[in-house]
């Protein structure tokens, strides 16, 4: 029988009819490397399925979850989507039952509501995504000021184990100011730094407008036993990171 799963629920200031939280890798009935409470159908764990079914079971008042096809782009949509898992890494909903979800395994999910508790939002934001803008194209698709929204920042890999090349810096810091380069540091490899994408995050979104940014103390890479971690295991499970609009 599967086991009940464990829940990060998001500590922000939401409001009422606002809930969010993110899953982790324990509960469910997946067995290694999937082990155990596997979200994600495109790594081939047949134990996806049920996992997903009991994931819908703790929604409240039977909230309709959309999945998308994640490409690490800036596509946003909304949901209900017409099409059963639109291409893009972020939705958004004003729709009361309906629940976004972004999948990671390392990558930042970042979760919005508006202070009014009527819209809300999900973003995946791999580093990729990230610095072409992914966050900033979430906050303008939600159409409120940004002033009015809130984001929570998900388990993503913390900035002593996100080491990178060059190029990575380059997506950030090509033309940028110094606030960008303080959120890398020389790792000791040659040509390679420790990225922050916390910190990353906290700066695109405060530059968007947004003045309430919580979350960010997880590490998905060093704490094996709560998440899943594709640079850590190569194959690898998926958490979900989910926010609905109560009925």
């Amino acid at each position: 029988m599967p086991v009940p799963p464990a829940l990060i629920e998001a500590d922000w200031p939401a409001p009422p009819g606002v809930r969010a939280f993110c899953t982790t890798r324990r509960g469910g009935c997946g067995a290694p490397p999937f082990d155990s409470f596997n979200l994600g159908h495109h790594v081939g764990d047949p134990a996806c399925a049920q996992n997903r079914r009991c994931l819908q079971a703790l929604l409240p008042g039977g909230a309709r979850l959309q999945w998308l096809q994640q490409v690490h782009g800036t596509a946003v949509v909304e949901v209900p989507s017409r099409v059963f898992t639109p291409e893009a890494d972020a939705s958004w909903t004003r729709t009361r039952g309906a629940a976004c979800a972004v999948l990671t395994a390392d990558c930042l999910p970042v979760l919005f509501c508006d202070r009014g508790g009527t819209r809300v939002a999900a973003a995946h934001a791999g580093w990729r995504g990230l610095a072409a803008g992914v966050l900033e194209a979430t906050v303008s698709a939600i159409g409120v000021a940004p002033a009015e929204l809130l984001a929570w920042l998900g388990p993503a890999i913390g900035p002593r184990a996100f080491e990178v090349g060059p190029e990575v810096r380059a997506a950030f810091c090509a033309g940028a100011d110094d606030a960008e380069a303080a959120c890398f540091e020389p790792s000791g490899r040659p040509g390679h730094y420790f990225a922050d994408l916390y910190a990353l995050a906290r700066l695109r979104l405060a530059r968007a407008g947004l003045t309430a940014v919580h979350g960010g103390g997880h590490c998905t890479f060093s704490d094996a036993e709560h998440f899943f971690s594709y640079r850590r295991d190569g194959n690898t499970g998926r958490m979900a990171s989910i926010v609905t609009l109560a009925p």
